[in-house]
């Protein structure tokens, strides 16, 4: 693990990922569905208390650390177009 995308502010990392990068804040189905399909990059930003982080999912693998049922921390997930998240989080 560890591959993290950086925002100006602690919180609403997602929607600040979303909104600069023509990506979408979506629920765990639909980013399980695109994590599947391949047809998106996902980000998975988990909320710590103080601050959010943003993780790249660069595999499935990775995204099932980020969606376990036995987390108790929120996390949301934002689509990327292909490509999106690997560059932001310096994975590419």
């Amino acid at each position: 693990m560890g591959y993290y995308i950086q925002t100006p502010g602690n919180k609403g990392k997602a929607e600040a990922i979303a909104s600069g990068n023509d990506g979408e804040v979506v629920g765990k189905d639909r980013a399980a569905e695109a994590m599947n399909d391949g047809s998106h990059d996902v980000v998975a930003v988990v909320d710590n208390g103080p601050f959010e982080a943003a993780a790249f999912c660069y595999s499935l693998s990775e995204f099932q650390e980020f969606s376990r049922d036995d987390d108790p921390r929120s996390v949301k997930y934002v689509l990327l177009p292909k490509g999106v998240g690997a560059r932001l989080s310096g994975y590419e």
